[in-house]
């Protein structure tokens, strides 16, 4: 494990920070900067630590996979980033998690792609990170994806806490009339907008792939297009 020493380390400060940030560190950085200010901070802080998380992956070994990547599953994980495209595009729409969106959000019906989780832009990132461990089983890929999916998945349970402190019985029903796993169902229900603006972000994605050393992402590994 030494190999993947510099990665570990990028990793949990990528992930530690989002956590101090968000909680225990957020009033104090608040009182100091100002809302605004903190939100400058934070994504200051965010896109460094991101930015070197990248950078120590590039530079880790690439071991062999843990398991063999054939078709099926290239097409398993091709609709998972598909599904995670969709979730991530539709959760800029009346998302009450956001900084700075009206609480009263919290009181309405869900919309969109929250008729299938509550956390449409975590679980977005989470199932991202779960198509690229199918596809690349490395011990890299490992702590580079698997960070992610924890910090989706843990921060949204932290952000749920936090979020019944700050707003209290609207926070209650909003967990009461919505769900924290995905309901794949449900997201045959979330309106054409975010399936065409995800379909969209995942094309381009899937193209982008040979300029970052992967080659035949998506609908491009079987189509020349």
């Amino acid at each position: 494990m030494g190999d993947y020493l510099t990665l570990v380390s990028a990793s949990l400060l990528f992930v530690g920070s989002h956590f101090l940030m968000s909680h225990p560190l957020r009033a104090i950085l608040v009182s100091r900067f100002g809302a605004n200010g903190f939100m400058a901070f934070y994504s200051a802080i965010s896109l460094i630590t991101f930015v070197g998380m990248i950078i120590a992956f590039g530079r880790a070994p690439k071991a062999d996979g843990l398991w063999p990547v054939g078709d099926v599953v290239w097409i398993f994980a091709s609709l998972l980033t598909l599904f995670a495209a969709v979730l991530f595009a539709g959760s800029f729409i009346r998302n009450p998690s956001l900084p700075g969106v009206p609480a009263a959000l919290a009181a309405q019906t869900p919309s969109g792609v929250f008729k299938a989780t509550r956390h449409p832009m975590m679980w977005g990132f989470a199932l991202w990170g779960a198509g690229h461990i199918l596809v690349a089983p490395r011990i890299d890929n490992f702590i580079f994806a698997g960070s992610l999916i924890f910090l989706a998945l843990v921060g949204s349970k932290a952000q749920e806490i936090k979020k019944r402190n700050l707003m209290g019985g609207q926070w209650a029903q909003w967990l009461r009339r919505t769900y924290f796993f995905v309901r794949p169902a449900a997201l045959l229900r979330v309106g054409i907008g975010p399936w065409v603006a995800g379909a969209l972000i995942w094309a381009l994605a899937t193209w982008a792939h040979p300029y970052w050393g992967v080659p035949g992402a998506g609908l491009f590994r079987w189509f020349d297009f």
